[in-house]
């Protein structure tokens, strides 16, 4: 097979596929996924859509102070949380971000976010 063909063939395979090739590489090769991007040349081009961000974190870095109880209400909702422990969270999260929600996909992470910023939360999508 010419490098013509190996190109025409990387070419016509969609991202799923070109992510089972990259595994099956490492595999037989013994080598990592940043080294094989290295050699391969074409196929790191489409080695980072294989890697597209699937899960997102909903992060509450702050809030506004006079909505504190609009946010606590919404915390305890989407995490189940009893009042005490919400409240604990929210107020923790005065002084540090902390992670309401991870691993959602990126339609829940916006609303989650839309939904605490609504009521004042200082929200952050990772």
């Amino acid at each position: 097979m010419t490098h013509a063909e190996i190109i025409a063939a990387v070419e016509s395979m969609t991202v799923l596929e070109l992510a089972d090739l990259v595994k099956a590489m490492e595999e037989k090769f013994g080598v990592s996924a940043a080294a094989t991007a290295v050699v391969a040349g074409p196929a790191a081009a489409a080695a980072p859509a294989a890697e597209e961000k699937t899960e997102f974190d909903v992060v509450l870095k702050g809030f506004d102070a006079a909505a504190k109880l609009k946010v606590l209400k919404v915390i305890r909702e989407v995490c189940g949380l009893g009042l005490k422990e919400a409240k604990d969270f929210v107020e923790a999260a005065a002084t540090a971000p902390k992670t309401v929600k991870e691993g959602l996909s990126k339609e829940d992470a916006d609303k989650l976010a839309a939904q605490l910023k609504e009521v004042g939360g200082e929200i952050e999508i990772k």
